[in-house]
């Protein structure tokens, strides 16, 4: 076989119907699309238009209030990090912060993200040494029945004493 003589499979390319080619073609004058206009071009779509009906995202109630500056964090789970001090991809001995975490690849990095949160999921068996944005009660209390600290970069402000 040479290089000139190969060739697709039967079938394996057609030829793309040529639209607008006169009434003839089957597919000319709106070349199959049924209206001129706005929805008879490419790339446009018309989401939530109801035909001047007034759409049903604006018929239903909002609920709620949605806090704009609200603050997300990565979450982090005890077992997770257990599994990573016994992977490797953690020093069990060092201390641990979040970019060493971001560089482990054990929490989600990204630009909202104001830091990492440690939650009491799963079960350490590691005294660790760690230093995160928050961490849940429940968290603490392993991680300090396991020989380990937890320090908080954001610590609630306390509230003043009435009296």
């Amino acid at each position: 076989m040479k290089l000139n003589e190969l060739r697709d499979n039967p079938g394996a390319r057609y030829k793309a119907k040529r639209l607008g080619r006169g009434i003839g073609s089957g597919k000319g004058k709106t070349s199959g699309k049924g209206v001129k206009g706005q929805k008879a071009r490419e790339g446009v779509s018309l989401n939530g238009f109801e035909g001047g009906q007034l759409p049903i995202y604006r018929r239903l109630p909002k609920r709620g209030f949605v806090n704009i500056f609200r603050k997300e964090y990565a979450p982090l789970n005890l077992g997770a990090l257990d599994r990573a001090i016994e992977s490797g991809r953690l020093p069990a001995g060092e201390p641990i912060d979040e970019a060493k975490l971001r560089e482990a690849g054990v929490v989600r990095t990204g630009t909202r993200l104001a830091g990492v949160r440690l939650l009491g999921q799963g079960e350490i068996k590691h005294a660790v040494t760690i230093t995160v944005s928050g961490a849940s009660a429940t968290a603490i209390a392993a991680v300090q029945a396991a020989g380990g600290t937890v320090t908080l970069l954001n610590t609630p402000a306390e509230a003043p004493a009435e009296g």
